[in-house]
């Protein structure tokens, strides 16, 4: 799918060692997200736990926000990617399956992704507001998955219908981390016969 760049860097990395520089300070950056929170969040903690100059942070980034998007950004294409890899098996009209996958890797990443239950894909920082675009973006990778799934074009019934999905999903989702910090399994599986049932009026 298009990856869509919502957090660009000051500068991009051109040698291997710069992106392996980057790939460590965002690494730190997610770390310390769960360690001490967003508000406690700052450049200089972040560049001593990837072991880098100050000036190296501030190389790609002017502050902790735009750190923190860009997290998201690459939160959002590790979860393409992952997608990717699962639904390469996965039978041509079985959108049902599709959206297990979805579903699935969404909770995944939540459990285990460092930083990934603050930042996700950018809609939770500050707590409660969310990033212009974010839950957008998704809807439009779904969108292209469906319908490349289902054999049709994404027309703007299938555009509208995959933002409202992915809106109640985020809703549904963070309903269940609050419940359990693991992710209440029964409101997954409530979220996922949601989806399921109102997506099917517009794919089958």
């Amino acid at each position: 799918m298009e990856r869509v760049s919502h957090a660009p860097l000051r500068r991009e990395p051109v040698q291997r060692r710069s992106a392996e520089r980057l790939a460590r300070i965002l690494d730190a950056c997610a770390e310390l997200l769960d360690e001490t929170g967003y508000e406690e969040l700052s450049t200089r903690a972040v560049a001593v736990r990837a072991g880098v100059p100050i000036g190296s942070v501030y190389r790609f980034f002017g502050n902790k926000r735009a750190l923190a998007d860009a997290l998201a950004e690459r939160n959002l294409d590790r979860y393409t990617d992952r997608i990717a890899v699962r639904l390469a098996g996965l039978a041509g009209g079985d959108w049902r399956g599709l959206l297990d996958v979805v579903l699935g890797e969404y909770v995944a990443m939540k459990r285990t992704v460092p930083g990934f239950s603050l930042i996700d894909f950018g809609n939770q920082i500050p707590v409660g507001s969310p990033a212009a675009g974010a839950n957008h973006q998704v809807a439009d990778r779904l969108v292209g998955l469906l319908a490349a799934q289902v054999g049709r074009e994404p027309d703007e019934v299938l555009r509208r219908a995959a933002l409202v999905a992915v809106e109640a999903a985020d809703a549904l989702l963070q309903l269940a981390f609050r419940v359990d910090p693991s992710g209440d399994e029964a409101i997954v599986g409530e979220t996922r016969e949601l989806l399921r049932s109102y997506l099917a009026r517009v794919l089958d």
